[in-house]
């Protein structure tokens, strides 16, 4: 496969503020070469599963998945629970980056194999750091099977 093609982080995410702070911090901490992002659940399934407008073309896993928990079409939580179902993708790293802090959605997120849950920040600067020891841990310092 080509390098070119690779992504490092999957960002699902539907509002255009909080897609562009998240993609902005990466980019200013150096943790990623690419950032795919899409902005509802099933578009999300679609790119991971190769169907509907990706079909046939499956990609390759990237390093990361950041998960929104409400999104139009599919649910955040309904998309992870696909991705644990599937033998392929069931070791993605997926980190639920939301702004609900209700404790059934956090409970459910960790029984449905979240890898972390993080509760968006409402100020820039508090939201900038998040993503930035986001990045450090999970694109740096976290080692993932390769498969």
């Amino acid at each position: 496969m080509n390098t070119t093609d690779y992504i490092e982080v999957l960002l699902v995410e539907d509002r255009p503020e909080d897609a562009e702070l998240t993609i902005r911090s990466l980019k200013e901490n150096n943790f990623m070469n690419k950032i795919k992002l899409i902005e509802d659940g099933q578009e999300a399934l679609d790119y991971l599963f190769g169907e509907g407008i990706y079909e046939g073309a499956r990609p390759e896993l990237p390093k990361l998945l950041l998960l929104d928990l409400k999104l139009p079409k599919v649910s955040g939580l309904e998309v992870l629970e696909r991705i644990r179902d599937d033998e392929k993708l069931k070791h993605l790293p997926v980190v639920i980056l939301t702004s609900s802090n209700e404790n059934m959605d956090i409970e459910t997120a960790y029984k449905l194999g979240a890898n972390s849950y993080i509760v968006k920040p409402v100020d820039f600067i508090n939201f900038a750091q998040a993503i930035k020891e986001v990045g450090m841990y999970w694109l740096v310092l976290n080692r993932s099977l390769n498969k």
